[in-house]
């Protein structure tokens, strides 16, 4: 089903969101200071293209630069990144086949707005990389 569900959101709008963190990560690469924030642009952007069956998760150890970054993202690309997601869920939710789809959009915002201090993990392992980082592994 996971895949199915990602087939269907590639060509719907996995394939457009993807295009749009390509594009904010390419903008913030420009600027030494900005490549850690286009890195994680990528890293979401890939999330945007198959998110079905991954999860994120809090990074316990991410502390407070993480928090500044969060803030620098927000002004820099996040809004523009979330109110993509939100017409895209919104035109998604039109349809009874979408709103499925629609939801996911809308469940990908906070991200969007705060990428900083997350993981990306499976969703049949959603702890696990948290507590390697804990046992230090």
């Amino acid at each position: 089903m996971k895949t199915i569900l990602n087939i269907i959101w590639l060509v719907l709008s996995g394939f457009w969101l993807f295009l749009g963190y390509l594009a904010a990560g390419l903008l913030l690469c420009v600027t030494i200071i900005g490549i850690p924030f286009g890195i994680a642009a990528f890293r979401i952007g890939v999330y945007a293209l198959w998110p079905f069956g991954y999860t994120t998760v809090e990074r316990r150890d991410a502390g407070a630069p993480s928090c500044l970054g969060n803030v620098l993202w927000l002004v820099l690309a996040g809004w523009w990144l979330a109110l993509g997601h939100i017409f895209t869920g919104i035109a998604l939710c039109v349809t009874i086949i979408g709103i499925p789809l629609g939801i996911a959009n809308f469940k990908l915002i906070p991200v969007s707005l705060l990428p900083l201090g997350r993981e990306i993990v499976r969703t049949d392992q959603p702890f696990t990389a948290t507590a390697g980082q804990r046992d230090g592994w």
